[in-house]
């Protein structure tokens, strides 16, 4: 089966979306099947105000069909609620082509928190533009009860993985800090909510590693935390493994593919019991989960670092490859 993909996540951006689906393309193949993507790439891009990092496409409807058929897909998905998943999506229903969508970003919470913007509105848009969709995927339980209640429909389970060979423990001394060391790593952005993280009184050292819109304010702040930058994908098993606890404080990811790579090196979790941790941290002995977040870092100090592998090792990318292509809607079927 030939997939096209059209989103508007792509390199150079590193983040869940875009370590998902490159690792489920790499699934894919492995299972025989091709899958290409159509990116902001492929046409002019600018950088989404207030959010530089992330490159926006504006392109019409017929243009971007005109790439969609080029690469003769037999399957059709689109990733994102952006500009080209919109152009793709209009696409779609004028050529009368079946789809499939995906939520991977809580967008009304992101905007509620950024501008205020009214969450019933944002819901409202986004459960119009699923809609259309063949099937929507949802990662989790909680995320599927969440947009039922919300109104979505026709939704469908695809889960994450986490790449066991790459993510491992290795020793503890690439971060040479006072111990112990709590890490978070990610986007530095507001809806991260890291201040909640870097206001904690913790013992040892609090380190960050990523970057993004709100990190110079919270390094004026916070000079006593550490903040590494961006780091590539081969650097991330060392800093994981070097740290004694990841410090999860998102209220608003939909998974959080970080939480598994985290303990798949051996580091236990503390965070929120809100949707995506809940769902991800179900042994406590992997991680702790509190409304008092310091709390859940102090308990998971005391966790075993052999306890969060082993949770890790039920995640497989093979099965939820399978798992996104058996919600795949065929073109033609």
């Amino acid at each position: 089966m030939r997939i096209v993909d059209v989103t508007d996540a792509w390199e150079p951006q590193q983040n869940g979306v875009v370590r998902t689906m490159k690792r489920t393309r790499d699934e894919a193949t492995k299972l025989g099947h091709d899958m290409w993507f159509v990116t902001p790439n492929d046409f002019f891009s600018f950088p989404c105000p207030t959010y530089p990092e992330i490159q926006l496409s504006l392109v019409r409807a017929c243009t971007i069909g005109r790439r969609i058929e080029a690469l003769k897909p037999d399957a059709l998905h689109i990733s994102t609620e952006g500009p080209l998943g919109y152009a793709a999506r209009a696409w779609c229903r004028r050529e009368k082509v079946p789809f499939t969508t995906a939520y991977h970003t809580r967008f009304p919470e992101y905007v509620h928190t950024r501008f205020r913007w009214p969450l019933a509105w944002s819901y409202a848009m986004l459960r119009r533009f699923h809609a259309s969709a063949t099937r929507t995927m949802v990662a989790t339980r909680s995320l599927h009860d969440d947009l039922t209640a919300r109104g979505f429909g026709h939704l469908a389970y695809w889960s994450r993985g986490v790449d066991l060979d790459h993510f491992h423990p290795v020793g503890k001394g690439a971060i040479e800090v006072k111990r112990p060391i709590f890490i978070n790593v990610g986007r530095v952005a507001p809806e991260k909510n890291i201040e909640a993280f870097l206001a904690l009184d913790l013992p040892g050292t609090k380190v960050v590693v990523g970057d993004g819109p709100a990190r110079a304010a919270l390094e004026r702040k916070f000079p006593e935390a550490v903040f590494l930058g961006r780091r590539t994908d081969a650097d991330l098993p060392a800093l994981y493994a070097a740290a004694d606890v990841f410090v999860f404080p998102s209220r608003t990811d939909t998974f959080g593919l970080v939480l598994l790579e985290a303990m798949a090196c051996g580091v236990p979790v503390a965070a929120y019991p809100v949707m995506g941790p809940r769902d991800v941290i179900t042994d406590p002995a992997a991680g702790a989960l509190d409304e008092d977040l310091r709390a859940a870092c102090l308990r998971a100090l005391d966790l075993k670092p052999e306890a969060a592998r082993v949770h890790a090792l039920r995640f497989s990318w093979e099965n939820a490859a399978k798992q996104f292509l058996g919600n795949l809607a065929p073109i033609g079927a």
